[in-house]
């Protein structure tokens, strides 16, 4: 498929891009190149390839979601640096 530079100007209008005559130039050669290179592709038969949404096979690595009772207020923040109230005290991060 050929990418025409009224096409390139078309869509650098959208995304309001100011592209030159030589960058429109550019930018349909490799946009029409990226669409030859996909047509290609699609010539492939994968029919046999089952389908996959990652290429690494990664497992879960989370534990079931088990109810449990809480720790203790006490122990909580037994190992906190500071806490008020029942809850962690932080030093503040956002100046006024």
């Amino acid at each position: 498929m050929k990418i025409s530079k009224e096409t390139v100007e078309h869509v650098a209008n959208l995304a309001r891009l100011y592209l030159n005559d030589e960058e429109k130039k550019e930018m349909a050669e490799k946009l029409s190149s990226i669409l030859e290179y996909m047509d290609k592709l699609s010539e492939l038969d994968t029919s046999n390839v089952p389908p996959t949404s990652h290429v690494i096979p990664i497992h879960n690595v989370f534990r079931e979601d088990v109810v449990m009772e809480s720790l203790p207020l006490s122990e909580v923040l037994k190992n906190a640096p500071d806490s008020e109230k029942g809850f962690f005290k932080v030093p503040r991060v956002i100046e006024e």
